[in-house]
């Protein structure tokens, strides 16, 4: 084939002149084209894009999928501690910070006010117990959780590169320090897909003091299509705003404009094959025609007795706000909902748990407030027969340091070398405790157990049946992973 002159043009454009993919194509005669297709085919791509009777694709990309092994759990509860409560005064007992209380000693610290190497020691302001059959130390800041150790399994070895809020709470939430990548939530609904097509897979609730620090980046879905993102849901009022229809709008006249609107989103999608961002929108829309009438059922907490209420603090002053929460978690993983994240504490200073400067107003504030809410989850979960199959974890982005930030006063600076988190049910072993930090919980030992949060994640991958190290999605020429392209393994020891 020769090249047409500037004399002779060629308007049909039969000679592959524009680029080098129509250059390949055409001269490799279209068998570049199979082997694409045969790949694709593989990868189950072409199975996902079934189109509907007019041509537009029809994949839900929510839709349930079989997990890679026999699952533990099916629903997790995070119960995230905004602010990075304090480890050595809540669980990880440590006598000697009772005994050189006051003192200021030689310790090697990295927290918000940088690197130090003496401080004075802050002792624990409240008395610790041991509790239930496994003898799990609690302080006395938690008088209900307390009660529930024998379910639970203690990670008292936990670390994290950043001391610094933002990227540490991101580090939590998606496995990397910096903003871009999914939410532990959305890897759940990206690998697994969601039981519910009435109701969001990955709902987020929010302290009423306001959001988290970097707000929606904590639960957003980041490289992968917007349907796997949260959806953050109130704990009462309207579950979300903006949900019902303007007055005088009847529900038939929204289906009727909801159906020209995907007109033309699909005629745009003909043009535009293959854009996940288009499909997410689409979904989008119909999602949220279908939570006008499932999501007030399923926020409707008049349904539930008196007893059960009560058993969540809910219209006690101090409990009630995240006690509504806590109910409402089991109310929608009740309903098939994959991913539930819950925040004790939003905003700044005091209004999380973020003690710098007195300690004991901070967290008997906190935990006062979800103590018993939390206490009645995992009692509630266990009543109905929903612990088993439910995964429950709570914890911050990083702990605190055994020593005082300032001169005065008894605030403590962050402490991501070393801190505790615990979990229950969905297949985690109850009243057992794994790892552990030296003798003034300041860091996470490797001889008693060291962990860092791509174990955490792995482990909830785990039980909820997927493998962390195969689960990948295709990004920036690179198979992505929770658990980061190196990969992480379960905490073995904390499995039934």
């Amino acid at each position: 084939m020769t090249r047409p002159s500037k004399e002779q043009p060629d308007p049909a454009g039969t000679f592959c002149r524009r680029t080098r993919r129509e250059f390949l194509w055409q001269t490799g005669a279209g068998f570049t084209g199979v082997a694409l297709g045969s790949l694709l085919a593989q990868d189950g791509f072409l199975g996902q894009q079934a189109t509907a009777a007019d041509g537009v694709s029809a994949y839900n990309p929510l839709a349930p999928n079989p997990p890679m092994f026999p699952a533990k759990a099916k629903s997790v509860i995070f119960l995230f501690m905004y602010g990075g409560p304090s480890h050595v005064d809540l669980f990880d007992y440590k006598p000697e910070l009772f005994k050189h209380d006051g003192k200021t000693i030689e310790v090697e610290t990295k927290g918000r006010s940088g690197n130090r190497n003496l401080g004075r020691v802050i002792g624990p302001k409240w008395k610790f117990k041991r509790h239930g059959d496994s003898g799990a130390w609690v302080s006395s800041l938690f008088p209900h959780l307390s009660g529930c150790v024998d379910d639970i399994a203690f990670l008292k070895g936990m670390y994290a590169e950043s001391p610094l809020h933002g990227s540490a709470m991101l580090m939590m939430n998606s496995g990397r320090l910096l903003a871009g990548a999914p939410a532990i939530g959305s890897w759940a609904n990206y690998g697994l897909g969601s039981e519910n097509s009435n109701l969001p897979g990955f709902v987020v609730m929010l302290d009423e003091k306001g959001g988290p620090i970097s707000g929606a980046k904590n639960w957003s879905s980041g490289f992968m299509p917007a349907t796997y993102a949260g959806t953050v849901l109130r704990g009462s009022g309207a579950p979300i705003l903006d949900l019902e229809n303007p007055a005088g709008r009847s529900r038939r006249v929204q289906r009727h404009l909801l159906d020209r609107l995907r007109m033309f989103n699909e005629r745009h999608a003909e043009q535009h094959p293959g854009n996940p961002d288009l499909e997410a929108r689409i979904q989008s829309y119909e999602l949220a025609y279908r939570m006008q009438a499932t999501a007030p059922e399923a926020v409707d907490l008049s349904k539930e007795s008196p007893s059960t209420r009560a058993l969540y603090g809910i219209e006690e002053p101090r409990t009630d706000d995240f006690g509504r929460k806590c109910l409402l978690a089991r109310r929608l993983v009740e309903r098939g909902v994959r991913f539930v994240q819950l925040y004790s504490g939003g905003a700044h200073n005091d209004d999380n748990w973020d003690a710098h400067g007195d300690l004991v107003k901070n967290h008997a504030f906190h935990a006062g407030n979800t103590d018993k809410p939390i206490a009645g989850l995992l009692t509630d979960l266990k009543q109905r027969g929903l612990l088993d199959e439910t995964l429950v974890v709570w914890g911050g982005e990083f702990g605190r340091q055994p020593i005082a930030e300032y001169s005065e006063g008894t605030g403590r600076d962050h402490n991501s070398y070393g801190f505790t988190m615990w979990m229950a049910g969905g297949g985690i072993k109850g009243g057992t405790t794994v790892g552990g930090t030296d003798e003034l919980g300041n860091k996470a030992v490797p001889e008693i157990g060291r962990f860092h949060v791509n174990r955490l994640h792995a482990t909830i991958l785990h039980q909820l049946g997927m493998d962390p190290n195969a689960l990948t999605y295709f990004h920036a020429g690179l198979e992505q992973k929770l658990v980061g392209v190196e990969g992480a393994e379960p905490i073995r020891e904390l499995m039934v």
